[in-house]
């Protein structure tokens, strides 16, 4: 997505308190800990691996909180300015623009930035005076500072396992931030996910979290990241649409997974053994 694009697009789901919220199964305490940051105006960081859950565990509070939900997807070119805002030319005018970080702080909204390792030291320092007891964003271009409205929240995420040994978070950032670990469900919760997801029979579910397991456990063999329930669900989508579930596994799961022949070669036969 361009500068302009995430500059101009709306960028708030309004999530009201009487839409169906999104399905999400709760891992330990990590809701009441969420709803408990958000009374106190506290920042929170979600760690977990790819496809745990972070995502929708985030739209879910934000149901939950009766609050908007403004969400970034993070990566190597978002600028200071992609979430701040910036200057520009309209016809025969130059108007400003409020990024998605300075629209959610306005208007008191959960303002979700999703793999935050992924986005440039010098964008994420402009987080700090936000995650602290000020809740100001300086606005260098216009002199503004401004205050965050009520209700606001910064929300960030990131996978520990997989971007540790490439980038991380300075510590002058973390300690900004209260942390909740969520890791993959228990064996149970993964196929009810699975299930409500796909409209599978619970059979199959558990079929495909045996799998899942089962490669997951080649993390030490190579595999740079193992499949999240995010995989999972997207072959029980092909296989109850009619996709020959050893089809289904190939494309959405192993394909995506490596491009190591030994490693795919092992995933096949798992396949094979889960689904014989």
């Amino acid at each position: 997505m361009g500068s302009r694009e995430l500059l101009e697009q709306g960028g708030v789901d309004r999530l009201r308190s009487d839409q169906t919220p999104p399905f999400y199964l709760a891992h330990a305490e990590e809701v009441s800990v969420f709803e408990q940051c958000h009374a106190h105006k506290l920042a929170v960081m979600l760690k977990g691996p790819t496809g745990c859950g972070k995502t929708r565990f985030v739209e879910y509070m934000a149901w939950r909180l009766r609050r908007p939900l403004i969400t970034v997807s993070c990566h190597d070119d978002l600028s200071a300015s992609d979430l701040i805002g910036r200057f520009l030319v309209e016809h025969d005018r130059t108007v400003w623009k409020d990024g998605p970080l300075t629209r959610a702080v306005r208007s008191g909204a959960i303002c979700y930035l999703d793999e935050i390792v992924e986005a440039r030291q010098d964008t994420v320092v402009v987080l700090h005076p936000l995650s602290d007891h000020r809740r100001l964003l300086p606005i260098d271009k216009t002199g503004e500072e401004i205050k965050a409205a009520e209700g606001f929240q910064l929300v960030v995420s990131y996978n520990p396992g997989y971007q540790r040994m490439l980038k991380d978070l300075k510590p002058s950032t973390r300690q900004r931030f209260v942390a909740l670990d969520l890791g993959f469900p228990d064996e149970a919760a993964e196929a009810r996910i699975i299930a409500h997801e796909t409209g599978i029979d619970m059979g199959m579910a558990r079929g495909l979290v045996s799998l899942g397991r089962r490669i997951r456990a080649l993390e030490n063999s190579g595999l740079a990241e193992v499949p999240g329930t995010r995989l999972l669900v997207a072959v029980g989508r092909l296989a109850v649409s009619g996709i020959p579930i050893h089809l289904a596994c190939e494309v959405a799961l192993v394909s995506p997974l490596s491009d190591d022949e030994s490693l795919v070669a092992a995933m096949r036969d798992l396949v094979r053994l889960s689904f014989a």
